[in-house]
């Protein structure tokens, strides 16, 4: 199956690029302020090097079984059933976060867009778009798709951030590091990395590589670039609403676009950064839906994947309604008690490190395995 999805290494650069941004500027800045304050963007970078560093070991186990996803080798590496178990917490974060991800998009395209739209037809008709890519392109059409956005998101954040200019006050930035400190920097960082970890789907992604050896750092890459555009974000937020007032915000970096004004000629920029957040969604749920049904028709040996689509697609529409408010709901009960307490340090950090530890002792024991 994999032989005719090939991706390029510029494809999964803006692939993880993509997949990463949104969603980070969008969902983890208010809660990154409220801890480190003005050292937010410290916070973010910490975050970022921890993505980066999760990215850094899903790359190295995947490069020593290059042309086999987390679900193939972790049998190789553990044995069939042992391997088969230990790839159950990733199926059950790919099912729920469909769910999660879809419900947040619908939510802040009616909050931002479409006021009185039912949120059914918002994640039904973007479940029909997602679901039509993937069963027609695999992670080649989403490859094909993210070297198109991915440019045009890193554009647009960068123009965003160059037209707050005038509105940055720098002394909102000082004084620096005394008014929070390591502990407080290092607890606001958890959201941010929680999210920046995401970068483990490098352990599917990177069987569908045409060149592994050589492109797989291309990901890893695409990590530092999102992380890059989070710290100076960040620094846009505060310098421009100061960080008592930006904690308070639910969309703190939403909230920038839509003070912009410059001479009273360029205005409501708001449309832009929806967008880019639109897109970037766009490119992850559809690595998610994908990661999902190709990861459980490997783990159940089915031969043709595009039809566990048809399982996947139902139950993340079902489970995204299920969802009350996201609002609430999701940063009080499934951020606090499911995605950072199991999810960060089982299925981002845990589980990939213990698959390349055992990985690399038997390949020393044993080198044709590698």
């Amino acid at each position: 199956m994999k032989k005719s999805m090939n991706i390029s290494g510029g494809q999964m650069y803006w692939t993880l690029f993509a997949f990463e941004v949104g969603n980070t500027l969008l969902l983890t800045m208010t809660s990154a302020i409220r801890e480190g304050k003005q050292d937010a963007w410290m916070a973010m970078g910490v975050a970022g090097g921890g993505g980066i560093l999760i990215a850094l070991i899903a790359t190295r186990l995947s490069v020593m079984y290059p042309n086999q996803t987390v679900i193939e080798y972790s049998r190789t590496i553990l044995g069939t059933w042992p391997g088969k178990v230990i790839v159950i917490p990733f199926l059950l974060q790919w099912y729920v976060d469909i769910g999660v991800i879809m419900r947040d998009f619908g939510d802040f395209i009616i909050t931002a867009l479409f006021h009185n739209t039912p949120i059914w037809g918002v994640v039904l008709l973007t479940l029909l778009v997602v679901v039509y890519l993937v069963i027609q392109g695999g992670p080649e059409g989403i490859g094909r798709c993210s070297e198109v956005i991915g440019p045009v998101i890193l554009l647009m954040i960068v123009v965003l951030i160059a037209l707050d200019f005038g509105n940055i006050e720098w002394r909102e930035l000082f004084p620096v590091y005394v008014d929070s400190g390591w502990r407080a920097i290092a607890k606001g960082s958890t959201m941010p990395l929680s999210f920046f970890g995401e970068s483990m789907m490098i352990l599917m992604l990177t069987a569908f590589l045409k060149n592994p050896q050589t492109q797989a750092m291309k990901a890893v890459w695409g990590v530092a670039t999102a992380t890059a555009l989070a710290c100076l974000a960040t620094i846009a937020v505060i310098a421009t609403f100061g960080a008592e007032l930006s904690s308070r915000m639910w969309y703190p970096f939403f909230s920038l676009t839509r003070f912009i004004s410059i001479m009273e000629f360029i205005q409501n920029v708001d449309s832009i950064f929806v967008i880019v957040w639109f897109t970037s969604m766009f490119i992850k749920l559809s690595v998610y839906v994908f990661v999902a049904s190709y990861g459980t028709a490997q783990w159940l040996n089915i031969q043709n994947w595009r039809k566990v689509l048809w399982v996947v697609a139902p139950f993340g529409f079902i489970t995204a309604l299920s969802i009350k408010n996201v609002q609430v709901d999701v940063p009080q009960y499934y951020m606090r008690m499911y995605w950072i307490p199991f999810v960060l340090p089982i299925n981002m950090i845990g589980i990939p490190l213990l698959l390349l530890i055992i990985g690399l002792l038997r390949s020393r024991t044993s080198p044709s395995r590698r």
